[in-house]
């Protein structure tokens, strides 16, 4: 069948509105060129948001079978990946995190290569102001039981308020913009109701559309929603003379009938990592982009993550009321543990949970997982019930700096319906860990303190595989072609205008929500485009935080005419 196909000429196509998305397209609209976001997921305004993560069709992300939400799933050979869809991407069912990461981090050889932290740290300075990031006021009685079981291994002093992408200011009130002079939205306090990751309905929490997003759009950028890339075509080899991108739509059954043909000079992928690395291995394979390097997919990362939680034996607990994510402390030098909550009564994530079954030894973990189950059936009976997780529970995030991996490749499946689909391995070495022991000790410890039941997600047990909300790398930076996809100034090698900057650029795991990191990432990476017309529309905002010298820095690269 033939597809109806518009066609429209850009600088610049913009793949994905996430965190690196958003700011792709502001700085570039900013800069004077003429941008198209093009975005899989639907747009939101706040009241459409699911009353209740029950709700599957507003909240999961299931296209084929007529689930349009905000919350994606994707699972691989040796992960389960939580992501998101929708105008403003993981800004919309994220915990409001924004954390810079630690001196490790940035001591990295990779990181080095691009500056350190002295390079780096003006833009996630940059990323926190248009956030409007704060330390959490509001704590909550779970920041105290965290603390607490700190207290008992000796690390309460490692004990912190998060940093947040939250207007607290009087709750449930209308309040003029305050983040950007009068030239940005007005907002609404928020009134801690713990919705946060399933749709904040109260125009409380700062997702990209009320900032950058909000401002790519004032200087001219064009969205267009419900519609997938599935094809770049390079007008000469390398691309230098543009692009031809075709996307199809996703809330259709006739999705390239229709869908839209787009010619632009330049492109920008900022998808995600799964939703990049599908398509540029695709576009690999079918040698529409045959140039791309060898190495896409490989040092992949899940920032050594493990979600568990604490579900509370007595009905009358609620935990519930709060933003997402309020502390955080560090059991040892290289792990990062945070409370973790949903509103009350959305208790749909709580189908995901079982009896916590550690990893390791000769005993394969089914096997750990099944007799604990046989051995324990009230129990797995207790938490089997989903009712009222939301409110009774603590979620545990725990993540790690330690440098580990996986290698993402795409493979034909060998079941129905046999397309080629992205699946993972594990490297030679520095092997992703599949469980975290130190976090598992932390939650059995958190489920005594407040007589609770541990638990970890059933994936872990049945795949002995771990859960990430923070999938990373894949797209990594090198010096040349023979170790990076992507150059210092995200340019993928071998294609002109053609940049990813989206987490698949993250050289190395962060050990923190990595929100922050690539909103300050891009911002690096756009600051290396020059102005179209050699003038820079600053924000009166940008002016009084005195950063204009960091959004125009000298590039290697011609810019775009």
């Amino acid at each position: 069948m033939s597809a109806n196909l518009s066609q429209s000429d850009f600088d610049y196509i913009v793949i994905g509105s996430g965190f690196s998305g958003s700011v792709a397209a502001m700085r570039l609209s900013q800069k004077g060129y003429k941008v198209g976001v093009i975005e899989a997921g639907k747009r939101w305004n706040a009241d459409e948001f699911p009353k209740s993560n029950w709700n599957i069709k507003k909240f999961l992300w299931f296209p084929t079978v007529g689930c349009y939400g905000i919350q994606r799933m994707h699972l691989l050979k040796d992960v389960f990946v939580l992501a998101a869809a929708g105008v403003g991407g993981g800004s919309l069912n994220y915990a409001n995190t924004m954390y810079t990461p630690s001196q490790v981090f940035f001591e990295h050889e990779t990181v080095k290569r691009l500056g350190g932290k002295k390079e780096l740290l003006p833009y996630f300075d940059i990323a926190k102001k248009m956030l409007g990031v704060v330390a959490n006021p509001k704590p909550t009685i779970q920041d105290q039981l965290l603390k607490d079981t700190a207290a008992e291994i000796g690390r309460d002093q490692t004990f912190m308020p998060t940093d947040v992408a939250v207007f607290f200011g009087e709750e449930k009130m209308l309040s003029e913009d305050p983040y950007f002079y009068g030239e940005g939205p007005d907002r609404i306090g928020c009134e801690l109701c713990g919705e946060c990751m399933t749709g904040c309905k109260k125009n409380a929490k700062n997702t990209l559309d009320k900032n950058y997003l909000y401002f790519a759009e004032k200087f001219g950028t064009q969205i267009f929603a419900e519609q997938k890339v599935y094809d770049i075509i390079p007008l000469t080899q390398n691309g230098d003379k543009g692009y031809i991108v075709k996307s199809k739509k996703t809330t259709s059954i006739f999705g390239r009938v229709n869908g839209k043909t787009f010619k632009t000079k330049g492109i920008v992928l900022c998808g995600g990592v799964i939703g990049t690395l599908a398509l540029l291995m695709k576009l690999k394979q079918n040698k529409h982009l045959p140039l791309l390097s060898d190495h896409l997919g490989e040092f992949s990362r899940t920032n050594s993550e493990s979600i568990i939680g604490v579900k509370s034996k007595s009905r009358k607990d609620d935990y519930s009321k709060g933003i997402a994510i309020t502390s955080s402390v560090h059991p040892d030098e290289n792990t990062h543990i945070e409370p973790v909550r949903y509103g009350k009564g959305h208790d749909f994530m709580g189908l995901l949970t079982g009896i916590m079954t550690e990893g390791g030894g000769v005993i394969p973990r089914q096997v750990k997982a099944f007799f604990n189950v046989l051995f324990h059936p009230i129990t797995f009976l207790r938490i089997l019930n989903p009712i009222g997780f939301a409110q009774r529970s603590i979620i545990l995030l725990v993540m790690q700096t330690l440098d580990n991996y996986i290698n993402i490749k795409r493979k034909r499946r060998l079941l129905w319906p046999f397309s080629p689909a992205l699946t993972s391995s594990y490297g030679t070495e520095k092997k992703n860990p599949t469980w975290i022991p130190i976090g598992y000790d932390f939650g059995r410890r958190l489920a005594k303190r407040m007589n609770g039941i541990p638990c970890n997600v059933t994936t872990e047990n049945l795949m002995d595989a771990p859960i990430t909300a923070h999938i990373m790398g894949g797209c990594t930076i090198g010096q040349d072609p023979d170790n990076g996809v992507i150059d210092e100034e995200n340019w993928i090698k071998g294609y002109h205008n053609m940049l990813v900057c989206d987490a698949s650029q993250m050289p190395e795991n962060l050990g923190v929500n990595p929100a922050l990191s690539i909103l300050a990432f891009t911002e690096r990476a756009m600051s290396y485009i020059q102005p179209k017309s050699g003038k820079i529309r600053y924000l009166k905002a940008e002016e009084e935080w005195g950063v204009k010298e960091y959004l125009l820095k000298k590039s290697k690269h011609k810019k775009i005419e």
